[in-house]
């Protein structure tokens, strides 16, 4: 028999989950779009400084190799203080580096600053960190949920990008540096220093909401529960990192995520200059930056619902063939220069590729769930992170090598390709089934 209809106070961790996916909204939307314009500071401090591309780029990487040392120290950090305190605390020192930026004369000042600061504490409210604990508030809807908050930054480039580049050409890269690093710490500080928590115990609550378990007999609870675990013993095992390490889900997964951030970010630092050296205008430029993260919030929404339905392993395909067809249109703009391709590729890039952040929010806890998860996944975040390191400064080198960035563009291609074998090796349906899966395995 079914227990009786659910009360608001049944409802509260349905709602309170969903505040946390609204914060972690604001927070990729402001925190990692702040982030995100050293793509379009890049072109006036080369400008002005008249460094090579892959020197200054080389910030950027830098920062996220700095992003992978910490990653584990984050996990840790956030299963003994959670993130309440770990977000802001990041929030603040990536704020710094944006406001001592400014006084740079060398390039060891902008690695230290945009670079190392920036980067380094914008690992404590990244995808990265989110992941840590956003998932604990989610089973059934956990791409859902994710996708949500993901898409902050898509809702946060358009915004805040043309602004940036306004400010830039108004009163120079400087100032607004100053500018992003007060609206950080104004704005992320506060808000998560008030309603951030890491799970739904830390409110005596559950994750997805009562309202499914008070609607459901225990029976069928059960029933759907068991039908998500296709490997009982992995499900069972109390993960440590040295057991995980162990396993060949966790390197083929680190092949997936490690490639996946090579090409995100690889395109994402270079797109704008490489939009004004086959002859667009820098208004247009920034543009095609916001618009990417602008599709990017319809890419992040669908994928991380459909991969609920289909599968991770489909998800994160999808989102890598966005991806690759991303850089095959970068290879063919220089010899037809076209708007269309432009808003094309910006397509390929934010409402497809974007859209794998969503899975590899959910992917990591649904193989390492337990007590260590934190530092599991901060392990992840940390080896995953040399990829995001390399993508900026390879691509970087190789124009500085050949003159052109044909060459990096293929090479991406190639591991877009690699990404996507990888998380079918990584295998996460053979250790849980997405409830869209459960769901057709239950009534067959």
């Amino acid at each position: 028999m079914k227990t009786k209809k659910p009360n608001f106070a049944h409802r509260i961790p349905f709602y309170y989950g969903w505040v946390i996916v609204a914060v972690g909204f604001i927070t990729m939307g402001v925190g990692l779009n702040a982030r995100t314009t050293f793509s379009l500071l890049f072109p006036p401090i080369l400008d002005e400084f008249g460094w090579s591309r892959g020197t200054v780029a080389a910030a950027f990487s830098v920062g996220f190799l700095g992003y992978s040392f910490l990653a584990p120290i984050l996990g840790i950090l956030i299963d003994k203080f959670g993130p309440r305190f770990v977000v802001p605390a990041g929030a603040a020192v990536s704020a710094l580096g944006f406001i001592l930026a400014p006084l740079a004369t060398a390039p060891w000042h902008l690695y230290l600053t945009l670079g190392l600061m920036v980067m380094g504490g914008a690992l404590f409210f990244s995808y990265v960190a989110q992941t840590t604990f956003l998932p604990n508030w989610f089973n059934k809807r956990r791409g859902l949920a994710m996708g949500i908050a993901f898409s902050g930054v898509g809702v946060g480039s358009i915004i805040l990008f043309p602004l940036v580049q306004y400010s830039i050409e108004l009163d120079g890269w400087r100032f607004t540096s100053i500018i992003i690093g007060v609206s950080l710490f104004a704005i992320l500080v506060p808000l998560n220093l008030i309603f951030q928590r890491k799970s739904p115990n830390d409110l005596g609550l559950e994750p997805d909401g009562e309202i499914e378990k008070v609607e459901l007999d225990v029976t069928d609870e059960k029933a759907v529960k068991d039908a998500r675990i296709v490997d009982h013993d992995w499900v069972n095992t109390e993960w440590t990192l040295l057991r995980a390490i162990k396993t060949h889900r966790f390197w083929w997964l680190m092949v997936a995520f490690s490639s996946g951030l090579y090409v995100w970010y690889g395109v994402q630092v270079h797109q704008t200059r490489f939009l004004i050296d086959v002859g667009f205008s820098t208004e247009i430029a920034a543009l095609a930056l916001g618009l990417v993260g602008l599709m990017g919030i319809g890419g992040q929404i669908g994928l991380g619902y459909l991969s609920d339905k289909i599968g991770r392993e489909w998800g994160w395909t999808i989102g890598l063939l966005g991806f690759a067809a991303t850089y095959l249109l970068l290879v063919i703009i220089p010899f037809w220069p076209s708007e269309i391709l432009v808003i094309l590729m910006c397509c390929f890039q934010g409402l497809i590729g974007y859209g794998f952040a969503a899975v590899f929010g959910a992917v990591p806890i649904e193989l390492f769930e337990g007590r260590r998860y934190g530092l599991i996944m901060g392990v992840i975040g940390a080896i995953a992170g040399f990829g995001g390191a390399l993508g900026p400064w390879v691509t970087g080198l190789v124009f500085d090598l050949t003159g052109d960035y044909q060459g990096a563009f293929l090479l991406a291609v190639f591991l877009c390709l690699l990404s996507i074998f990888a998380m079918w090796m990584a295998g996460p349906r053979k250790v849980r089934l997405v409830a869209g899966q459960a769901g057709k395995l239950k009534q067959r």
